[in-house]
């Protein structure tokens, strides 16, 4: 059988998850030319005899030690050959039947379409749908590489309305759950591993972009996200790969011409977040926004700038989402047009 679709799951030391999760995902992904399987990132818990056991028929790929995220999928990816990869998070439960199906209709149909997710929802007990933090219904950049949502922006989540059910081109995708077309993923190299985690999906999508493609969001698709399952916002280490793998981000893949003047803005900005920590009484996570920096300005050389192959791509969007939201009070996507 021609693999047509890999839903790829990295697991690492989530065997709770996988236990109530994975059934969700093997049960609702009953399509022809669909297969499942789960990576694991060298976990020391029961994730692999739990596995073995619940889970005979799904594929096992195994790895003797945690490579990250980003590496970690690279690693799994090598070993699959499929039309389109599925890069989906542990702690996602899949509630519609068949909900891949719309993601690759379009896919299929859209040749320029390197990568789309379905809405992203958050994982919870209640009646009202509410947006998850992590992409909710498709990711932007704003001017100084600060990552929002339609749905989401800064810690002000929506509930979804329909308000955002049309198909728009992205800035990016949630790492969360992921379709993108394999082409395109080693077209420009996949994820990059020197990230480990955080920001690796929207460097990815960056330079799918420009590399010529298009992201959207397919609102009949959706998947409900528990998040923060392997680092707690507020976590040091989670503060510490954002703001370096962010920089490292920018300085990628935004053009030249923007360059100079964007990182010295985010270096002002940076600071300014690390004394807000301090101010606060977080010393922990002030002194990981000043590691960050130090460690981008000491590997950002080693970071090749990505080719501007696509003229046309909008690297980023012009507005300073900071501005907006802390100045102006836009606390809604939809308001950013006003």
């Amino acid at each position: 059988m021609n693999t047509r679709l890999a839903i790829v799951i990295l697991n690492w030391n989530g065997a709770d998850m996988l236990h109530k999760y994975l059934p969700s995902v093997i049960n609702n992904s009953k399509v022809d030319g669909v297969e499942v399987i789960v990576a694991d990132n060298g976990s020391t818990d029961n994730s692999i005899e739990l596995l073995k056991t619940e889970f005979p028929n799904t594929r096992l790929i195994q790895f003797d030690r945690n490579y990250g995220f980003a590496e970690g999928y690279n690693q799994a990816l090598r070993q699959v050959e499929a039309d389109y990869y599925l890069l989906l998070n542990s702690d996602v439960e899949i509630r519609q039947k068949d909900w891949i199906v719309p993601m690759l209709n379009y896919m299929d149909s859209h040749t320029d379409t390197c990568a789309c997710q379905p809405k992203l929802l958050k994982l919870n007990n209640s009646d009202i749908h509410t947006f998850e933090y992590a992409g909710a219904a498709g990711g932007f950049i704003d001017r100084y590489g600060y990552p929002f949502c339609r749905g989401r922006i800064f810690d002000t989540v929506e509930d979804d309305h329909g308000q955002y059910d049309s198909i728009v081109p992205l800035h990016w995708a949630t790492g969360a759950a992921l379709m993108v077309r394999s082409k395109d993923y080693w077209a420009v190299g996949g994820l990059d591993g020197r990230f480990f985690a955080h920001m690796e999906e929207i460097d990815l999508c960056w330079r799918m972009r420009l590399n010529g493609g298009m992201i959207v969001c397919i609102p009949e698709s959706t998947a409900f996200h528990l998040g923060g399952a392997t680092l707690n916002q507020g976590n040091p280490r989670k503060t510490f790969l954002n703001f370096r793998n962010n920089l490292l981000m920018l300085h990628k893949n935004l053009p030249e011409s923007e360059y100079g003047k964007v990182i010295l803005v985010r270096h002002i900005l940076d600071f300014t977040a690390a004394m807000k920590f301090l101010l606060s009484g977080d010393a922990a996570n002030m002194k990981a926004v000043f590691r960050a920096t130090k460690e981008f300005r000491r590997i950002r050389n080693e970071f090749s700038r990505t080719p501007q192959r696509n003229k046309e791509c909008q690297s980023t969007s012009p507005i300073s989402i900071l501005w907006q939201y802390y100045i102006n009070g836009k606390r809604y996507f939809t308001q950013l047009g006003e």
